[in-house]
Order: C-alpha cells, then sequence, then structure tokens
C-alpha cells in the first residue's frame, strides 16, 4: 500500500508545484484507490494548505480532494495503535504529523510516498518512507 503524503497532494492543485512524480501518483491512485491510503490529518493538511495557498482553495478540495477521499483508498483515523507506532518515529525526529504517516506505512506494511527531504532523510534507515523528488520507487511499476 502507498501512503500519500499532504506535500504530495497539494502539487495535484498548484500551478507552482506541479511535479510529474506527484500527477504519476494521482493517475495510479485514481486508477487503483484500493492501493492508497492516508492518515486522517491528511485531509485536515491539504484543506488547510489549499485555503491558504490556492485562490479557489475550498473548491479544489470539495471538488478534487473529496472524491478521492470517498473513492475507496484507506483512511487511517487516530486510534491507540497508530500512536504507540508514531512515537517510534518522534523519537527519530519527526513531528507528530509526518510520524503518523510514517506509522500507517509500518502498519500496512507500505510506504509512505513524500517530497519531504527532512522527513525521509530522518527514516534513511527505516525503510518505510520514499522521496519522490528522486523519481518514482523502483518496485512502484510492479504492482
Amino acid at each position: 500500500m502507498w501512503i500519500i503524503d499532504a506535500s504530495v497532494a497539494v502539487r495535484w492543485f498548484l500551478e507552482d508545484e506541479k511535479n510529474a512524480y506527484a500527477d504519476a501518483v494521482l493517475a495510479r491512485l485514481i486508477d487503483k484507490p484500493e492501493c492508497f491510503g492516508v492518515p486522517e490529518l491528511f485531509c485536515f493538511e491539504v484543506y488547510a494548505v489549499l485555503c491558504r495557498v490556492h485562490p479557489a482553495g475550498q473548491e479544489a478540495f470539495e471538488a478534487g480532494v473529496v472524491p478521492l477521499l470517498t473513492g475507496g483508498m484507506f483512511r487511517q483515523p487516530m486510534d491507540e495503535s497508530l500512536a504507540v507506532k508514531a512515537a517510534k518515529y518522534i523519537r527519530a525526529g519527526l513531528t507528530g504529523y509526518d510520524s503518523c504517516y510514517a506509522a500507517l506505512a509500518e502498519e500496512v506494511s507500505g510506504t509512505w510516498l513524500t517530497f519531504d527531504m527532512k522527513a525521509h532523510q530522518a527514516l534513511s534507515k527505516m525503510n518505510v518512507s520514499h522521496l519522490l523528488s528522486h523519481g518514482m520507487p523502483d518496485f512502484w511499476f510492479k504492482d
């Protein structure tokens, strides 16, 4: 399972942030939503960014993000299991938000797709994240 970071999703809506790798994630998400997941905070993060920097943030969220969220991807609420796993990633140097993405990737034996270099580097030896600015994961094409 692929865990999508908010840093990936906002690139779908901001012209100055367009990225071919983010677009590839979106194309696969539309085609195979069951292969993707997000912690519930993803919704709040993407909404907040779009409302702050997109000229029509509310509309972009409603038209572009809500259908994806309700289209079959896995959404994980914050629960005890996720919190326990997230604590390990907080100790590794991640923020509370980022630790939830990493914990979800661990919980579902997936990979967290992100553009956050600092978070990815903090996890470099844990094999739980992939930095999309360096390209698609090698095993992306095998699914």
